[in-house]
């Protein structure tokens, strides 16, 4: 997501969490998904949900992704009812492929995949709104 509407050059870069700050603030990176920082979860909104209020993404089949992962990344798992597949799948990424880089780069694909997907959910009326 960050690379397809954010930035299309963005590069990853994975530090130990006492490190953060100090890559962060070494490299003028921007951290997200981890705590504390403006891009992680707050109250009960992910990471994925704080990149989009950040960015003002407003793409109808991204605000649909955000409800599944949303839901897959909170306690909120029975607000949507792809949620548990898609946790199921990114943990199992996580087992195959431990290697954070490596993990990424096949992750992608699921995430295209999954955006995908939810244009069509949107494009036939669903939006989520249906469990």
């Amino acid at each position: 997501m960050i690379c397809r509407f954010v930035d299309s050059e963005a590069d990853f870069v994975f530090v130990p969490k006492s490190m953060i700050g100090e890559v962060a603030q070494r490299e003028s990176a921007i951290p997200f998904d981890a705590p504390g920082v403006e891009l992680g979860h707050h109250d009960d909104r992910c990471s994925f949900e704080a990149i989009i209020e950040k960015y003002e993404l407003t793409d109808p089949a991204l605000l649909r992704m955000a409800k599944v992962i949303h839901a897959a990344d909170t306690r909120d798992m029975d607000s949507d009812p792809l949620a548990r597949g898609f946790e199921a799948i990114a943990v199992g990424y996580s087992l195959r492929f431990p290697d954070d880089e490596e993990n990424l780069a096949h992750q992608f694909e699921m995430y295209d995949a999954l955006y995908a997907w939810c244009r069509l959910d949107v494009a036939k009326g669903q939006g989520g709104d249906k469990a």
